[in-house]
């Protein structure tokens, strides 16, 4: 069974949540403005990697505190 982690959650309709199910991780970001993006990752390593690319300063606000809850994982 996988366990569901809360990374970011602003409202119903805006969050993002990470599922790990042994070393696959898959991430969902939902947004009102657009739409819901799906990400599956294999492992630990791969999922810094790509969080550290996407959720970078300019794009989101509170990006470093988002990059530190995927880091708790």
């Amino acid at each position: 069974m996988a366990k569901k982690h809360v990374i970011y959650k602003e409202d119903s309709w805006n969050m993002i949540t990470a599922e790990i199910e042994g070393v696959r991780i898959t991430v969902r970001e939902i947004s009102t403005e657009w739409g819901e993006d799906t990400y599956v990752l294999n492992g630990r390593h791969e999922l810094i990697d790509w969080a550290e690319k996407h959720f970078t300063a300019d794009k989101y606000e509170n990006a470093a505190a988002i990059l530190e809850k995927f880091r708790q994982l």
